[in-house]
């Protein structure tokens, strides 16, 4: 079976939560014998510009074939002349599934149904929520999930909430699949001892993308307010917010507890995550937090809004406070950090067991195969 992945940036890379979904799919598929080519975007890696280079050259990764759209570096148009070259370039491709990836690409996924290309679509999250579209862009996101919700042949989403949201919205069935996490590698503090000063347990980590929606701003109020010798690490990349990362700059200006790391892979993630006292996520929105999964698979004590999104994930295995609720977070944060009642081994084997790669895999190859029955 052939098929083709359209949405994402770029793999391999860890510029959102998307990309890692892409990666991790299409990677295993091939694995599994099918044959995957996924449509990166040509452009800038904000979050990686090391990388930039060797990705531009890149035509397979791990057997995945590599197909580089051309687009526009510019919030919006980017996206959408991507999604647009990307469907039609793909329409000739004798593929037996496309499969979209977010709400904004899927307006063109109409395209293929017309020509009788069995799609599937997975909701990362309803994006035309986001603080960073408004206007035209949020409009142009929300046509993108009409589009899926009247044509795609199968949704995917990433939440009982967003499912819900499916049915009572559009009266659209769609197939509950999860993302994955991978077995932790735990790491000794050596990188961020030597760079940053850092210890096991004496700092608190957020660690996503610092965009409105993430709550960063309600991270710091919080800290700001409480007395403890744990420092607070902001791990992550901007990624079109350049007017939130100033005032977050000017947020945490004068306080030397407060490290500022940037985008972070490899091994420098990997310490950050096992040595953290705790992982905190006070995001408003979220469609399934990747990063929520990989601090638990690290046995990391977590602290989240209390958005369905982020509870259904902790389930009992982490705290949480009223999203957007600055005092409440400082409150719960200051129990946290007194409280050395920790159970990290418990948190990683729940998350392992529950969130599986293999899983989603194989729930997703199920859907593939739906094509093949309708052909018949």
């Amino acid at each position: 079976m052939k098929i083709a992945m359209i949405g994402h940036k770029r793999i391999p890379s860890r510029e959102g939560g998307v990309e890692v979904v892409v990666e991790e799919l299409a990677t295993r598929l091939v694995k599994d014998g099918y044959q995957v080519d996924v449509y990166n975007r040509k452009g800038k890696n904000v979050q990686d510009k090391k990388a930039d280079k060797e990705k531009k050259k890149l035509k397979e990764y791990k057997g995945v074939r590599i197909i580089t759209i051309p687009t526009i570096n510019k919030k919006g148009i980017d996206a959408l002349l991507y999604s647009i070259l990307a469907t039609i370039r793909a329409l000739f491709g004798h593929y037996d599934v496309i499969h979209y990836h977010a709400e904004g690409p899927c307006a063109m996924l109409w395209l293929p149904h017309f020509f009788r290309i069995y799609t599937i679509a997975t909701i990362h999250g309803l994006d035309w929520q986001r603080s960073k579209w408004n206007g035209l862009g949020a409009k142009y996101i929300k046509f993108g999930e009409k589009i899926a919700a009247k044509y795609a042949d199968e949704i995917i989403v990433l939440s009982k909430d967003v499912q819900k949201y499916f049915k009572e919205s559009y009266n659209r069935s769609t197939n509950f699949i999860p993302n994955g996490v991978n077995k932790a590698t735990i790491r000794e503090p050596e990188i961020i001892k030597e760079k940053y000063g850092l210890e096991k347990d004496s700092y608190i980590l957020f660690l996503a993308r610092i965009v409105p929606e993430k709550g960063l701003h309600y991270l710091i109020d919080a800290y700001k307010q409480i007395e403890t010798d744990k420092k607070l690490v902001i791990a992550g990349g901007a990624s079109h917010s350049n007017n939130y990362l100033k005032k977050i700059k000017a947020m945490i200006k004068d306080n030397p507890n407060i490290i500022m790391t940037g985008f972070v892979q490899g091994k420098l993630l990997e310490e950050l995550y096992s040595n953290c006292y705790l992982y905190c996520l006070p995001s408003d929105i979220e469609g399934m937090p990747l990063s929520l999964l990989e601090a638990m698979s690290y046995g990391c004590e977590c602290l989240v809004s209390n958005i369905e999104e982020n509870i259904n994930v902790v389930n009992g295995y982490g705290f949480s406070f009223k999203k957007a609720n600055v005092k409440d977070l400082k409150e719960v944060m200051e129990k946290m950090l007194n409280n050395s009642n920790r159970k990290k081994e418990e948190i990683s084997n729940y998350v392992i067991r529950k969130y599986s790669w293999e899983k989603n895999v194989k729930e997703s190859e199920t859907l593939y195969n739906k094509s093949i029955r309708k052909r018949r």
